[in-house]
């Protein structure tokens, strides 16, 4: 199945993201955006026990969800940006906490071309492909139509480190 490919390692060398989209509701619409910033509290957060981001949240706009990730609610988020500087580990990238929010949906159907956002990114960081997920590649599906490259960060390969 072909599959939204984001490589967040491409995408985090960016200064400014000059990415286009198709999304037809909304022509100033940057879904890469919020595809980053959904792939990123997937695989890169540390999901702290005690997250600082969530207390520093005074909107309540981030929470963690059931299955141990931290999400957070748009329509609740003032894009203050507590959350990105109490963040630790640099996790939550200002940019990623926009007021105005944008939405993705894959191009799910479109067929006859590459969407904007994959002919617009002058690092070539998106595409449209069948990819497999590949651990030892570092690539993970986050969700049924995205797949994304980055170095996930797991509790228990830092706990291994720890050890040895």
């Amino acid at each position: 199945m072909k599959r939204l490919f984001i490589d967040l390692e491409i995408c985090s060398t960016c200064k400014e993201c000059k990415v286009c989209c198709d999304y037809f509701y909304h022509p100033q619409n940057n879904g890469i955006t919020s595809l980053r910033e959904y792939a990123t509290f997937a695989t890169i957060c540390r999901h702290c026990e005690e997250a600082p981001c969530v207390t520093a949240c005074y909107h309540n706009a981030l929470e963690r969800a059931q299955d141990g990730h931290i999400k957070r609610y748009k329509m609740r988020c003032t894009s203050c940006k507590s959350c990105s500087l109490a963040c630790p580990f640099g996790i939550i990238f200002q940019d990623f906490i926009p007021y105005l929010d944008s939405q993705c949906d894959y191009c799910v159907g479109i067929t006859e071309k590459f969407p904007k956002c994959v002919q617009s990114c002058p690092e070539k960081a998106i595409e449209i492909k069948d990819v497999e997920e590949d651990l030892e590649k570092n690539i993970y599906f986050v969700g049924e139509h995205l797949a994304v490259r980055t170095l996930k960060w797991s509790r228990e390969d830092s706990t291994s480190l720890k050890k040895k």
